[in-house]
């Protein structure tokens, strides 16, 4: 129920925000490398999929595959949308409120029914790949083939150090705190 709160106050908050490019990188967004670059050169985008891997770890094996896969599919069908000219307004917004929520699972340990977290991850992808896809030009199959692997990369190392971190007890849910600020400061900025 808390967690439900948090969401509800940050939807809120994040459709009040004004939109802005979190980080540098939008004026070379053609080919493969541009797009393998892309999330690893702005915060909202890098913790979003670190965080994703962090929270998967906590739900082990098969089952955690299916956060980084429900974001993949939502960042393809975003940038489908993207690329075809459909708009999704307070996109920026929602990828930063995007930081708040997986912060807030992480650091509340929470696990959601793997239908509702791979929905919410589904719909955090969305934005994220509408968001890669406005900023593109030129090849779009080439610049999606490197985000979508840059997504995985960063999507397996939140996975490894989730796993690898289990053990040590409040790492992970600090962390989670961490992502989840960086998210409140990026609605606020």
């Amino acid at each position: 129920m808390k967690f439900l709160k948090i969401a509800g106050l940050s939807t809120v908050a994040a459709l009040m925000a004004s939109p802005a490019f979190a980080h540098p990188g939008h004026d070379v967004t053609a080919g493969f490398s541009a797009g393998l670059s892309h999330p690893f050169l702005g915060a909202d985008h890098l913790l979003a999929m670190v965080a994703v891997g962090l929270w998967a770890a906590q739900y082990g094996g098969r089952k955690g595959l299916a956060l980084p896969a429900g974001f993949v599919g939502g960042m393809l069908a975003g940038a489908a949308l993207g690329f075809s000219g459909t708009g999704l307004p307070g996109a920026e917004s929602l990828i930063a409120l995007s930081l708040v929520l997986f912060g807030g699972a992480l650091a509340l340990k929470a696990r959601l029914p793997l239908l509702q977290a791979g929905a919410l991850t589904f719909a955090a992808g969305l934005f994220h790949g509408h968001a890669h896809a406005v900023e593109a030009n030129g090849s779009a199959l080439a610049y999606v083939g490197g985000f979508v692997l840059a997504t995985a990369l960063l999507h397996a190392a939140g996975g490894v150090a989730g796993w690898r971190l289990a053990a040590v007890r409040h790492v992970v849910p600090l962390a989670g705190g961490a992502v989840a600020l960086a998210g409140i400061a990026m609605l606020a900025g």
